[in-house]
């Protein structure tokens, strides 16, 4: 079956695949996707000791790298190739050794090549660690997997 006549659902998890086989940035920071559909997506990361800074909490390069990761993987999940055109993120509480972070992201507007996603970053204790506003731009004619020849 080719990529375009794959279910919604389907098409997400193979872009899953493919992405993260290459993303080495979010596999070296322990990232994990845990769910993804079309226009959304979640991503964990465990809040190790050398990501920490001088005040012994998570720095926020990292907290912004999970939500960064989890805004990607979203706005890449119907297979077209999109990328970031810029972002926002407000870091509200400090997030600790061990802490593990969950970072969902959603879709809140979809129009022609752009996009916004909201995404909230949790600690395991569903306490709320930041809160990350990407835009998007759909690259024209790419897809992040390609159709077989």
């Amino acid at each position: 079956m080719s990529h375009a006549h794959l279910p919604p659902q389907a098409l997400a998890e193979a872009v899953r695949d493919a992405m993260l086989a290459d993303d080495r940035a979010t596999r070296a920071l322990g990232m994990t996707i845990e769910a993804i559909a079309p226009g959304s997506a979640t991503a964990c990361m465990t809040v190790r000791g050398d990501m920490l800074n001088g005040f012994q909490t998570c720095h926020g390069g990292l907290i912004s790298t999970l939500a960064d990761s989890a805004f990607a993987f979203a706005c890449n999940s119907r297979n077209h190739m999109t990328v970031a055109s810029g972002f926002s993120i407000d870091i509200v509480a400090p997030a600790r050794l061990g802490d593990v972070l969950t970072a969902v992201a959603r879709e809140s507007s979809l129009a022609g090549r752009t996009g916004v996603y909201d995404i909230t970053v949790s600690n395991q204790r569903q306490e709320l660690v930041a809160m990350f506003r990407g835009r998007s731009y759909r690259i024209h004619g790419q897809a992040v997997l390609p159709e077989a020849k």
